[in-house]
């Protein structure tokens, strides 16, 4: 492969200009995509070139034509965008069937995920290229995290109905019957989300979270409703009533514990369900693995989990609206001042890098996967 690789690498070409590759997702189940109309014709409008795999925005609502009209060039497949453009703008992680498309010179902008992910690393590092985790970037949360949660919480009825396997009670309390019964673990983003649909439909819900302001916020926001709002220690006495339980806690991969451990699944209802909207493998839920849309569902000790992983692709209509207004001030920066250059200027965007020029830079992937790092801050300093 040709192409530069010091600091600079992967971000410019003679003349300052950046190619913009936005390529289709293959993940299953994935309908969003980076960048929406809107966006690139504000990057066209200032000079950018843009370049869009074909069909890649159909499922987000975008043709394109409605993409040729913004500015883009649209390009038949992913190889073409990757060959084309410098930094390539992203939702989800890199798969395998994407490695060989990658270049020494890609800044690579993206959902990364890469403590649990170490295939993904290693190619990522072999490559030589800059890393960009955006769900690291998000100084005041992802737009997509309350759409996971409002999504996951249909999900969770859907699987408390009798066709189902659930227990037949329905959302609403009628005739003297009980409402179902649904336990919220995490009130930030996406369990705001949760509850915002839960108790829109009449549940009645117990929300639990460590932090005091995020229990009060609940409280105040959802004070006419059938909410009670406890600390996340009294996990254990809440179980046993649960219809549902929806896990929105974002847990450190490197701890060994679990809130809900595989002994206390005993304690549950037999059909009860655990729906984990944040999905990290052996987290918060010792029993959760990531699954897709084809294929839900599993039981552990008789217990349902639905543990997608990409929620919010059931909705990319929506998603990739959110998304791509987020991202667009990183590509923009990006594309201004090279990779490193605007991680130096901004530092929510330095903690995404995850890795550039084959140092990896991800404290946390380096403790869980036992790699050697150079933390961000001195490899800024240093190239």
């Amino acid at each position: 492969m040709d192409g530069p690789r010091h600091a600079g690498a992967g971000t410019k070409r003679r003349h300052g200009h950046v190619r913009i590759g936005v390529p289709r997702e293959i993940k299953p189940g994935e309908g969003r995509i980076a960048l929406l109309p809107p966006q690139v014709a504000r990057l066209t409008a200032r000079g950018r070139t843009v370049i869009v795999e074909r069909q890649a925005g159909l499922a987000s609502g975008a043709d394109d034509d409605d993409y040729r009209a913004a500015g883009a060039e649209v390009v038949a497949d992913g190889g073409a965008v990757y060959a084309g453009a410098e930094l390539i703008a992203k939702v989800k992680e890199i798969l395998p069937a994407e490695f060989d498309l990658l270049r020494p010179e890609h800044v690579l902008l993206t959902n990364i995920h890469a403590a649990g992910d170490p295939l993904q690393l290693d190619r990522l590092l072999e490559v030589g290229l800059i890393a960009i985790a955006a769900e690291d970037t998000h100084q005041h949360g992802t737009t997509n995290s309350p759409i996971a949660g409002e999504i996951g919480a249909l999900e969770g009825l859907r699987l408390t109905m009798a066709p189902h396997g659930g227990g037949g009670r329905h959302f609403m309390a009628h005739f003297g019957a009980p409402a179902t019964r649904a336990l919220v673990i995490g009130l930030g983003g996406a369990g705001r989300g949760v509850l915002r649909t839960l108790l829109g439909l009449g549940c009645s819900v117990v929300g639990l979270d460590v932090d005091p302001r995020a229990r009060r916020e609940a409280e105040l926001t959802w004070h006419d409703a059938d909410l009670t709002i406890d600390d996340i220690g009294t996990l254990a006495d809440h179980l046993p009533e649960a219809d549902a339980v929806f896990n929105c806690v974002l847990w450190d991969k490197t701890r060994g514990d679990h809130l809900l451990s595989r002994p206390m699944l005993a304690t549950m209802k037999p059909a009860a369900v655990i729906v984990d909207i944040s999905c990290d493998a052996g987290g918060a839920i010792e029993t959760s693995r990531p699954t897709t849309w084809d294929d839900p569902v599993y039981q552990v000790d008789g217990i349902r989990h639905f543990c997608v992983d990409n929620i919010p692709g059931a909705a990319p209509v929506c998603a990739s609206a959110g998304y791509a207004g987020l991202l667009l001030p990183w590509i923009e920066a990006v594309a201004e001042l090279g990779a490193l250059a605007a991680c130096r200027r901004h530092p929510w965007l330095a903690r995404g890098l995850t890795c550039a020029q084959g140092t990896l830079t991800h404290a946390e992937a380096a403790r869980v996967q036992g790699r050697d790092f150079v933390p961000v801050d001195d490899f800024l300093a240093g190239a």
